[in-house]
């Protein structure tokens, strides 16, 4: 049978302006605001935060069972993820910038990874085809 994990994470109030979210086993309880940039107070965590947090962490993870496919010994990872709410024509869009730095590999293995990271990650999958992506990856 294969694992699964479901999570329930509800948001009440306003929403991103002024909301507050609480998951079904409480580790995430926090409140929502719109970024200074956007004309808002600035004192919550906002959607784009809290999805750069989950990929990021989620690319790490990809990052690290692709390196264990091929045998690869890393040193060190971090990854920031840029996310960018843009306005436009069409309205309300998405895109984002992955920096991904690898300890214990050149910059060649670096991007192999990163690109591979990229096609096992639940996150990159879901927004593939619908988020323009670009991926840096560097040895540190």
């Amino acid at each position: 049978m294969p694992n699964s994990y479901t999570t329930v994470v509800n948001v009440t109030g306003e929403g991103r302006n002024g909301g507050r979210v609480l998951s079904d086993d409480g580790l995430l309880d926090t409140t929502l605001s719109h970024p200074k940039e956007l004309g808002g107070a600035g004192t919550a965590t906002n959607p784009e935060q809290l999805f750069g947090a989950g990929w990021a962490a989620c690319f790490l993870g990809a990052v690290r069972i692709a390196a264990a496919e091929r045998k690869v010994k890393l040193t060190s990872t971090e990854i920031n993820a840029e996310i960018t709410l843009q306005h436009g024509d069409d309205g309300y869009s998405l895109a984002a910038v992955l920096n991904l730095e690898l300890g214990g590999v050149d910059d060649a293995r670096a991007a192999e990874l990163a690109d591979a990271a990229h096609q096992i990650c639940p996150y990159s999958k879901a927004i593939r085809g619908n988020v323009p992506v670009t991926i840096h990856a560097t040895a540190v």
